[in-house]
């Protein structure tokens, strides 16, 4: 049939809007630009197999065995003064290692595949009768020119079953190990407003799966999703909700537009086409003779991360495995954080102390890892290798979770974890002025005992303090203290909290280093957008309302009686903590959790006193809607010795006594979040001031406010329910307290420090984060 004009256009459309033109060839002419050699399907398959191998196994089979072998042979180990290549039966063993352990599941065999690239596979070898145990690498960390980078298409990989194949898009291999799996999409979608994206991610994380393909994602750093326009990444094990964008900081905008529209030569072109129809290279070719071709974001993320020397930094120093949430890829502001950390720490003053700075990354923005990263770049990077790591925190369960993330993480063994943990002055004085111990963990008050010790003193510049929250607890003597001991270390402090305008924090630490915004976070998805809401506008205090409510509540008093009383609720906060009010709020909350409850969320209730906390757990649990635990710390013998509400001593002690008795504190509160993490446990925790801050649980999701929150205290209180979870669109902010001017006044306040650090700041902007209803 004879072809008209239209018909070409629209058979031109429909290439042009197939997975294969708009993402894959876009994604394999841009590695090729990067350096990466590409291998035809039919070439890798023979790569995969040997002759001691049916074509069935080689399917199984996700190592090009030549070019691992290949780099190996040119490895050689010191004996006896002489460097001496490897035997074919170390080369073996080797490579016998390299078959992953799948027996004990994904994970496991991915962390084993990961060690071995770190550290290392141990061999024997036997020099003129003399055994020799050399360590070998299987990646060049130090020399990327020694490392070979491939890449290849349509990579069929036999199920762990043996009946059928999956064929992962894009894998890219170095020395022959297949690092990174690529799944591409078309642009467009067929379910509205959801991008493709979602289907590559439900591709990767069923192929993980243990009848699928786990075998050749157990060798995977980094797994990418692309569909021409756009693209996110992750790695094995990642939940889809954790798969993150990419924004570069260091490439500039000419070298993405420089590689994406470099020629390819003539070789490269047919091993990219040859095997494809004549039809789609005449397509690629007229597209690119039409003009230069735009830069998407699938291109920013495929150069920013699969680049040969960001795509081993990226394995290398921003992997993590972590025993509660698995592995763990950094996300970009903590990459450029650290970077722009080690530039700040390598950096020497005029009497030869590190320079040190503040690092601003917003509260739920992964600031307990971004530390856990910098101490593994004290590992592995050479000009750091001296370096040791002091920990500072304000707060117990504070250095207990950065402890315990540290041990998780793999940084410290939970043997060395107790040893770094400055349990008096004493024994901080002894780690700083004679100990060797790499990381130390300190409460920044033990400094005020531990400075009298002649032991407590060092001025070595190889220190580097870092400082958690560095906006609390570091005024006055605290501060003089640290910098009177450790004259030359670096001081880095870490706030996830934005730094105000008559803030000291800077003065204290030396300039921001990186930083992070609210608005940059929940523009990342990040965290979650926060929806606030105001309940009960009745029960709001004002002057007028109080009078009333004292009116109603006396009118059986005489004047004296009355007089005597308005003595005794003279503070405005005792009419929140009156019984009543109490009572009604909690008959809200109650009617309003039902809907999270149903979904499996949970809360927090916010209160001002430890009194009115144990007030508000009794009415919930007679109203008996939702389950509800007291988080609070131990009463003194000072509480509650005051005119105005004398009964909350007896109280407060009383319940303590009831419900925890002899319970160690540290001890109470570790049960009461595990608890409350529990899918069955507790609907709502209610609470002062401990566990408002610095407490992380996906899934609390609303916040009850019924207390007077202000600055810091104030964003880092609404930031608990901005983690993400599943089941969460938002965070919910319930203010029975009236805080939203309060909120407003906060903001402004923070508009310093956005505009040093971000170029530009619109208060209104960052406003609309905070959807009001």
């Amino acid at each position: 049939m004879e072809r008209t004009p239209n018909m070409e256009i629209t058979t031109q459309q429909t290439i042009y809007f197939t997975e294969e033109a708009s993402s894959k060839i876009p994604a394999l002419t841009l590695l090729t630009n990067l350096g990466y050699k590409f291998i035809p399907p039919t070439e890798c398959e023979a790569l995969r197999s040997n002759s001691l191998t049916s074509e069935k196994k080689s399917s199984y089979q996700v190592i090009l065995l030549p070019v691992m072998r290949a780099f190996l042979a040119k490895q050689t180990f010191p004996f006896a003064g002489k460097q001496h290549n490897l035997s074919e039966a170390a080369i073996d063993k080797v490579m016998h290692e390299l078959n992953p352990a799948m027996n004990l599941g994904l994970k496991a065999a991915n962390e084993k595949i990961y060690n071995a690239l770190m550290y290392g596979i141990s061999v024997t070898e036997f020099i003129d009768g003399k055994k020799a145990s050399p360590t070998i690498k299987l990646i060049d960390w130090h020399d990327i020119s020694n490392n070979q980078f491939h890449f290849t298409e349509e990579l069929m990989v036999r199920n762990t079953e043996g009946t059928s194949n999956r064929v992962p898009d894009i894998v890219c291999f170095v020395n022959g190990l297949p690092l990174v799996v690529i799944e591409a999409k078309r642009p467009d979608s067929n379910k509205e407003g959801k991008s493709t994206n979602s289907e590559a991610i439900s591709q990767h994380i069923r192929n993980q799966g243990q009848t699928e393909i786990p075998h050749l994602y157990a060798y995977s750093q980094l797994l990418l999703a692309i569909n021409g326009h756009e693209g996110l990444y992750a790695t094995c094990g990642t939940p889809e909700k954790f798969w993150a964008k990419w924004k570069e900081e260091h490439i500039p905008e000419a070298e993405f537009v420089r590689l994406k529209n470099n020629k390819l030569n003539n070789e490269q072109l047919n091993a990219l086409f040859n095997h494809r129809s004549t039809r789609v290279k005449d397509n690629y070719l007229s597209l690119v003779a039409a003009g230069e071709l735009t830069v998407t974001d699938q291109d920013r993320l495929i150069v920013s991360l699969l680049r040969p020397d960001r795509l081993l930094e990226m394995t290398r120093l921003f992997t993590l495995f972590d025993q509660k949430a698995g592995k763990i890829v950094a996300r970009y502001q903590q990459v450029f954080g650290i970077k722009a950390l080690v530039e700040r720490i390598n950096t020497f003053d005029d009497s030869g102390a590190r320079e040190g700075g503040v690092i601003w990354h917003t509260t739920g923005s992964g600031k307990s890892f971004t530390m856990v990263f910098l101490s593994k770049a004290l590992i592995w990077l050479e000009e750091l290798a001296q370096c040791r790591l002091i920990i500072v925190t304000d707060r117990v369960d504070l250095e207990d979770q950065l402890s315990s993330t540290f041990a998780s993480g793999g940084v410290l063994t939970y043997r060395d974890r107790k040893d770094a943990m400055a349990t008096t002055g004493k024994r901080l004085a002894e780690q700083i002025g004679q100990g060797n111990e790499r990381v130390i963990f300190s409460i920044i008050n033990k400094f005020g005992s531990a400075i009298k010790q002649k032991d407590c003193y060092n001025d070595s510049p190889n220190i580097i303090v870092l400082v958690d929250e560095g906006h609390r607890s570091q005024n006055g003597e605290n501060n003089i203290r640290m910098q009177q001991t450790l004259p030359k270390a670096a001081f880095i402090a870490f706030t996830g909290t934005p730094l105000l305008k008559d803030d000291k924090t800077e003065n204290k630490f030396g300039k921001i280093i990186h930083s992070y915004t609210m608005q940059q976070a929940v523009e990342d998805q990040t965290v979650t957008p926060l929806l606030y809401e105001e309940r009960i506008p009745e029960l709001n205090v004002n002057d007028k309302a109080i009078d009333a409510w004292f009116e109603r509540s006396t009118s059986q008093l005489s004047d004296e009686q009355k007089t005597d009383l308005k003595k005794k609720f003279s503070q405005r906060g005792q009419i929140y903590q009156a019984e009543g009010r109490i009572e009604l709020v909690a008959y809200d909350i109650s009617d309003h959790f039902q809907n999270f409850k149903q979904q499996g969320l949970k809360g927090q209730l916010a209160c001002d006193s430890k009194a009115s906390a144990i007030r508000y757990k009794t009415a919930l649990d007679k109203i008996g809607a939702v389950t509800s635990v007291v988080a609070i710390s131990s009463p003194d013998t000072r509480e509650g010795h005051d005119t105005v509400d004398q009964e909350s001593k007896d109280l407060v002690q009383n319940w303590w006594k009831s419900n925890v008795n002899k319970m160690d504190e540290k001890a109470y509160t570790k049960a009461i979040i595990e608890e409350f993490s529990r899918d069955d446990g507790p609907d709502i925790m209610i609470v002062v001031d401990k566990l408002l801050t610095g407490f992380d649980e996906p899934k609390n999701t609303v916040l009850y406010i019924d207390k007077s929150l202000k600055e810091h205290n104030l964003i880092q209180a609404i930031a608990r329910v901005n983690r993400l979870h599943s089941k969460k669109q938002f965070g919910y902010l319930i203010d029975y307290r009236g805080i939203l001017r309060e909120l407003d006044t906060t903001i402004e306040k923070y508009q310093d420090l956005a505009e040093r650090t971000q170029g530009g700041f619109d208060i209104d902007d960052l406003k609309g984060l905070l959807w009001l209803n």
